[in-house]
């Protein structure tokens, strides 16, 4: 963009009464997960003159990828909620369900709804942290996925947008792999349609588009299978993070370390690559570069 608009907003580089501004605010729904009334467009444009275009896709998932990973040995605690971070004299006391844990440092990663939404209680100290996460919320982005059960006119590896005109609308990835079934992805108001009103609602907005699209009879070929609920998960809140209209700089102040102990990674920390996965990978090999220069001994 040549001339991004002074308030930083991204809804006021629209057109009034476009003809594309509904389609323009789906694409922001599944960009950030928000509408452009919402959107810094300096935090999208950072993201989107660094993006490579790229989104590769992991057969059997980021989980199955990042276990197999892991070096063998490495202790790896998973369903243990943390409750509380405390600051001790030697460095933070975690707290857990299975009880606590002593360490010199620790990387917070957990996204920015719950530094906010008080899921895990933190030291008053992390005030500055607070009102950065406040400044990145998460979007709204939920999916859910259709079994095609029989023959139809769906294609493998082929997109479909459902109504092109309509905010709300879905994105359709169609036989992903080969395989028979439909993606759903909705982002900021169409997020809605799964999150408030139900998988049922969520499902039959999505047949309902893809009749239009395809005819009526591939209701018959369609079948729900599964849905997201990420907004409704208090471990982590929504989708990925944008910045609000004139606080882009956020994601630096989230991504300082406190008191050379408490370090932050995750997606929301990077400056450019934020609602990705290798965003937040990246992150993480930051904030771990941090910790060992912490712990490094001073020189004599």
């Amino acid at each position: 963009m040549r001339d991004p608009p002074q308030s930083d907003c991204a809804a006021d580089a629209l057109e009034p009464g476009g003809v594309w501004n509904g389609y323009l605010q789906a694409i922001s729904g599944y960009i950030s997960g928000a509408g452009l009334e919402q959107l810094s467009i300096a935090d999208y444009l950072a993201y989107d003159t660094a993006s490579t275009r790229y989104n590769w896709r992991v057969p059997a998932g980021y989980g199955t990828l990042i276990a197999a990973s892991l070096p063998p040995g490495i202790a790896l605690r998973l369903a243990t909620p943390v409750e509380a971070i405390n600051l001790e004299a030697a460095g933070v006391t975690i707290a857990t369900r299975a009880g606590s844990i002593n360490a010199r440092t620790t990387i917070l990663t957990v996204s920015t709804a719950v530094i906010v939404g008080g899921t895990i209680r933190l030291p008053p100290e992390l005030d500055d942290w607070h009102h950065a996460a406040a400044s990145l919320p998460l979007g709204r982005n939920e999916k859910l996925f259709l079994e095609i059960v029989r023959d139809s006119p769906f294609e493998p590896e082929t997109h479909a947008i459902g109504d092109p005109r309509n905010p709300r609308t879905g994105s359709y990835y169609i036989r992903p792999f080969g395989r028979p079934v439909i993606e759903g992805f909705f982002g900021g108001d169409g997020a809605e349609v799964l999150a408030e009103h139900g998988p049922a609602a969520g499902f039959a907005y999505a047949i309902e588009e893809l009749a239009a699209l395809f005819g009526s009879d591939v209701r018959r070929s369609l079948r729900p299978l599964a849905v997201s609920n990420w907004s409704r998960m208090d471990h982590i809140g929504g989708g990925y993070s944008y910045a609000l209209p004139g606080r882009a700089e956020a994601r630096v102040t989230l991504a300082r370390p406190f008191d050379r102990r408490l370090f932050f990674a995750g997606e929301a920390t990077h400056r450019h690559d934020f609602s990705t996965a290798h965003g937040a990978y990246q992150s993480g090999v930051r904030a771990a570069d941090e910790v060992m220069d912490a712990l490094r001994p001073s020189a004599p």
